[in-house]
């Protein structure tokens, strides 16, 4: 063990000094985030898309849309996967956890903490609870039926699928600061993280949908930016490691992307019953 301790000692002290700078990875982190949202929006607009002139046939551009989801449902679930074979008693990753969350304690001021601790709260799950009877019931209003069943489950599954997975993994949460922020249960992976992700996700699939083209933008930059700060938080106030947010985010994509691929094939390829023909009107007698 001195031997291991003695070749990731470098990488200790990074992750602690990280840790002092905290802000700095946050304002990174966010900066990399939109730019791969960005980037994935305008691949969906050139190539998403059906086109009345040229572009991709039906067939192939469903055979890109599924290539492409599945292809970040496995790579997501393959970072989960990572990320929970290290999270470990005495693996090399928990203890870069603690580092980094020793790092926050010691240097970033408590004024930021109390900051984070405002901005948590929309990660919290009756906020989420909320925001799903909201959108369920104007979708219904709307008789988007289809669209309201899978906006429920989206954020409802979640829910569900990330309490089965603490409980599997039963990680204890790091010590943090309980006059500031109090967190119960167990800490892997973060429920505000993939919570954040899928509910404002899916609020923001809704709403591109449904706006005029000039909204779409704004719309996707504001979700990308309440997920990654609510999830962000929980790593400032410390009641999870990096790690759980991490492996939150990657077990949201997951979700995420899996909804909204059923929602769009349902919409696209499934077959809609044709409307009953009334009576037939007499003919006039000329």
């Amino acid at each position: 063990m001195k031997q291991i301790d003695g070749q990731y000692i470098g990488l200790f002290e990074v992750a602690h000094v990280a840790g002092e700078h905290a802000l700095m990875v946050f304002a990174v982190s966010l900066i990399l985030a939109m730019v791969v949202v960005l980037s994935v929006w305008q691949l969906v607009q050139r190539y998403g898309f059906p086109r009345e002139n040229g572009g991709l046939s039906p067939k192939v551009l469903l055979i890109v849309h599924l290539t492409v989801s599945f292809a970040i449902i496995v790579g997501a679930a393959a970072l989960f996967a990572a990320i929970a074979d290290e999270i470990g008693a005495g693996e090399t990753l928990g203890r870069l956890d603690q580092a980094f969350a020793d790092g926050i304690a010691s240097a970033v001021p408590i004024g930021v903490i109390r900051a984070f601790a405002l901005v948590t709260h929309l990660g919290d799950t009756w906020v989420l609870a909320v925001w799903c009877v909201l959108g369920a019931a104007i979708l219904t209003v709307r008789r988007r039926y289809a669209l309201a069943i899978g906006f429920t489950l989206a954020i409802v599954g979640n829910g569900l699928l990330n309490s089965i997975i603490k409980h599997i993994f039963e990680r204890v949460r790091p010590v943090h600061d309980q006059s500031i922020a109090t967190a119960a249960g167990w800490s892997f992976p973060s429920g505000h993280s993939s919570g954040s992700l899928v509910t404002y996700g899916i609020i923001a699939y809704v709403l591109v949908r449904v706006l005029p083209d000039g909204w779409r933008l704004p719309t996707i930059i504001v979700a990308t930016f309440i997920a990654v700060t609510t999830a962000s938080s929980r790593v400032f106030l410390r009641v999870h490691f990096a790690s759980d947010v991490l492996a939150g985010f990657a077990l949201g994509t997951f979700w995420l992307v899996a909804c909204i691929l059923s929602i769009e094939l349902t919409r696209r390829y499934w077959p809609r019953p044709r409307p009953r023909s009334g009576p037939s009107s007499p003919q006039r007698q000329s």
